[in-house]
């Protein structure tokens, strides 16, 4: 059976394509469509005009590539920007209308439940106890977990999209800019830092998002080619001289950054503040990058694995 997997995040709308067998799964295609869905509304709970028709336009570029493979069925899942705006439904709503797909609006924690299944296909988990982060637009989730499974799982409504309208940020940021970001976070982050005190998960496992863009522009910064794998360790060295970089760089700058995906342009300085707080706050000793996250975790739930 194949089944295409839809996942309408804050920032992008994600595409998997994967042949279901006996307890494993075939990728056949993966992409994503940027949509920016929360932008001019995601504070007020409300989705804009402007970014229905963007999601819309995504949603159809997706359907053309559905229909050049021999698709059994289609499965869609919304997550942070969705589920909280008062109009969430009416674009649910606008999509069965428009495109004949029913879109299921998943809460946070089932969010960071399908998160682990998908990175755990990524990155070999033993016993040790790691922390798996996913920044969305809207959420971030935060998973610390085992091979035996999740001990503790959070979503926060801690999104670069909401980061972005609640702090009005300078190009490039100031250090008075970052001082207050990193306050909001040691507050806003207390229930999971006395999670942390108590298990200690010296592994941080980054999934898709904006640690595909961190992957993606240390590589090109080191002249590398792409591996074959979907999931390997970032150095944290080359993590801190790429945070140090981002922290210097105009919009501009980065625009012209071999790496950079456009929809992260705007947002990649606050959640490498963000991961760079989550590093020193949780005393992180290794860091990992998942190619896989929630539409992954979803095959793997169908195929039993």
């Amino acid at each position: 059976m194949i089944t295409a997997i839809l996942d309408f995040g804050t920032n992008t709308f994600n595409l998997l394509i994967a042949e279901r067998k006996e307890r494993s799964f075939n990728i056949l295609h993966s992409s994503k469509q940027p949509v920016k869905l929360g932008k001019g509304g995601i504070q007020a709970n409300r989705i804009t005009p402007d970014a229905f028709e963007r999601g819309f336009v995504a949603i159809q570029n997706h359907m053309e590539t559905i229909a050049l493979y021999n698709v059994d069925e289609i499965r869609a899942f919304a997550t942070s920007a969705i589920r909280n705006a008062a109009n969430g439904e009416k674009f649910t709503e606008e999509v069965y209308r428009k495109f004949g797909v029913r879109v299921r609006v998943i809460p946070g924690e089932r969010e960071a439940e399908l998160i682990y299944k998908g990175v755990r296909q990524a990155v070999s988990l033993n016993e040790s106890y790691v922390m798996i982060l996913d920044i969305g637009g809207g959420s971030i989730e935060f998973i610390i977990c085992n091979i035996e499974g999740i001990v503790w799982k959070h979503s926060f409504e801690l999104g670069m999209a909401r980061l972005m309208e609640l702090f009005t940020l300078s190009d490039p940021i100031t250090p008075e800019e970052i001082r207050a970001l990193e306050s909001y976070f040691m507050d806003e982050l207390a229930p999971l830092l006395e999670v942390v005190k108590k298990v200690k998960p010296y592994t941080l496992i980054g999934a898709s998002g904006s640690f595909d863009t961190f992957h993606a522009l240390i590589l090109h910064r080191k002249g590398m080619e792409a591996d074959q794998f979907h999931g390997r360790e970032i150095s944290l060295k080359e993590y801190k001289k790429l945070h140090r970089l981002l922290l210097r760089s105009t919009a501009e700058q980065r625009r012209a950054m071999p790496g950079m995906e456009p929809v992260r342009v705007e947002m990649i300085v606050a959640a490498t503040i963000f991961v760079s707080f989550v590093l020193r706050a949780c005393q992180i000793r290794h860091l990992h990058h998942s190619e896989f996250a929630l539409k992954e975790g979803v095959i793997s739930e169908l195929v039993g694995i």
